[in-house]
């Protein structure tokens, strides 16, 4: 079998990052996917509001640089939480981020984004823990 996702999107709003019990890293944003297709009458945008957690070092480097708004690419694979929350089962689809690759906002080049001294790894790659 094979579980591969490449999105590309803005975040909806700043990382999250928290730790596990054991110390561990991890971040956790959403993005805005946006689609165009045809219809009869004409084009269609349509936006979807994607989940990404990632681990270890990738996921500091992203709650370091990343803020609304900011425009990723994100290697990954889906993955499916259940949980029980007050007698009901639920459940979620997310991506699990292996790679980030950090994108220059519309009309931005690279030498435009405003920082001088430490600005972000073009690419993260980072295994997840467990």
């Amino acid at each position: 079998m094979y579980n591969r996702i490449i999105l590309i999107g803005n975040l909806t709003k700043d990382p999250e990052l928290r730790y596990t019990p054991q110390g561990t890293p991890v971040a956790s944003f959403r993005i805005a996917v946006n689609s165009k297709f045809k219809q009869s009458e004409g084009f269609r945008e349509e936006t979807l509001f994607i989940d990404v957690v990632t681990f270890g070092k990738q996921a500091e480097t992203c709650s370091q640089y990343l803020n609304k708004g900011s425009s990723i690419l994100v290697e990954g694979r889906l993955q499916e939480r259940r949980w029980e929350t007050e007698g009901q089962q639920k459940s979620k689809v997310e991506v699990v981020a292996q790679t980030v690759r950090f994108l220059p906002r519309r009309g931005e080049s690279q030498g435009q984004r405003g920082e001088a001294e430490t600005a972000p790894p073009e690419e993260m790659t980072d295994l997840e823990p467990f």
